[in-house]
């Protein structure tokens, strides 16, 4: 678990309406939620997966063909 240490700005109501971090926090959490995106992203391909392969070459032969 990261540690965080959130400063907050109030609005004239007194209600909290900004957060401030530092960068080193701000950095650790954007990096642990591109962390999770990429688990979801792959999990997500993982269901769509159907053991079909091909080459990257023949991928990009027919690509190339496409879009001529």
């Amino acid at each position: 678990m990261i540690s965080i240490h959130p400063q907050y700005i109030k609005d004239a109501d007194g209600k909290k309406s900004l957060v401030i971090l530092p960068v080193k926090e701000y950095d650790t959490i954007i990096d642990e939620l591109e962390e999770l995106e990429d688990i979801k992203l792959y999990d997500e391909a993982k269901k769509e997966d159907n053991d079909e392969r091909i080459l990257f070459s023949d991928y990009l032969k027919k690509r190339k063909i496409k879009n001529a």
